[in-house]
């Protein structure tokens, strides 16, 4: 599969306005990792989730097939950043305690990078997929992000967006699965932080090039006649969906 490239052309944009994970979720990826030496972060991005396992391994690894997200990734030392497809990490075989992949597996040639982290994990390593997709803000907010800002570009979403949609539970699993957290992301966002982060959605850009920018306006316009000052900050919820699971017969 040819990697697609739907985010290079907004890397800073994209750095600067998506929400981080919370510290419970790789507290409890560290505890169930056989080790804490050695993380992988495939697809890392702009390095939200690689800053998240920093505290709690002594390396991450984090690789993304786009030179333009590795250049506006947060720094850290015990972070190595790299440029490599998610089917070839370049890491060693066996040398990996987690491996990690936040709101990517849908774009992946997934065969294949499961034979990837068979390779690269160690005896009972494990392999950690999670993602975000709506969110919620008030019984008064919600219904309007839902006609002013879902509707519109929902014919705009590359097909295997909808993995994410149903919580990556229609996907091909080959790992002895563990029960998952149950955790969300919260964040709390003025209306100009909320649009900034709609404008990062691949569909949301496809939208825009193929229709322009008048439905945006109008949607600003009537959320911000719910929403207020819309400098005013609100409290946002992103469930997570989680897969966990481990290399099935490692020894």
């Amino acid at each position: 599969m040819t990697f697609i490239d739907l985010f290079s052309d907004t890397a800073m944009s994209y750095a600067a306005t998506r929400p981080t994970y919370p510290d419970a979720l790789f507290a409890r990826l560290a505890a169930l990792a056989p080790g804490t030496s050695r993380a992988w972060d495939c697809a890392t991005g702009n390095g939200q989730a690689a800053i998240g396992l920093a505290r709690w391994f002594d390396r991450v690894d984090a690789t993304d097939a786009s030179a333009d997200q590795i250049a506006n990734a947060m720094t850290h030392e015990r972070i190595r950043y790299a440029v490599a497809p998610s089917e070839a990490s370049g890491l060693a075989d066996s040398s990996i305690d987690l491996v990690c992949v936040a709101q990517a597996l849908h774009w992946f040639d997934r065969p294949r990078f499961y034979d990837e982290v068979r390779r690269v994990l160690k005896a009972r390593g494990l392999l950690a997929v999670f993602g975000y997709s709506w969110f919620y803000v008030s019984t008064e907010i919600d219904p309007l992000v839902d006609e002013c800002l879902l509707r519109p570009i929902a014919g705009s979403w590359a097909d295997c967006a909808q993995l994410l949609w149903h919580g990556y539970r229609t996907i091909e699993f080959p790992f002895d699965e563990i029960a998952p957290p149950r955790l969300a992301i919260h964040v709390e966002w003025s209306l100009h932080q909320l649009v900034a982060y709609y404008l990062t959605w691949s569909a949301t850009r496809t939208h825009l090039k193929l229709h322009g920018e008048a439905f945006l306006s109008d949607a600003v316009a009537r959320l911000q006649a719910a929403w207020g000052d819309p400098t005013r900050v609100r409290s946002v919820v992103m469930p997570l969906a989680i897969r966990l699971g481990t290399a099935k017969n490692a020894a």
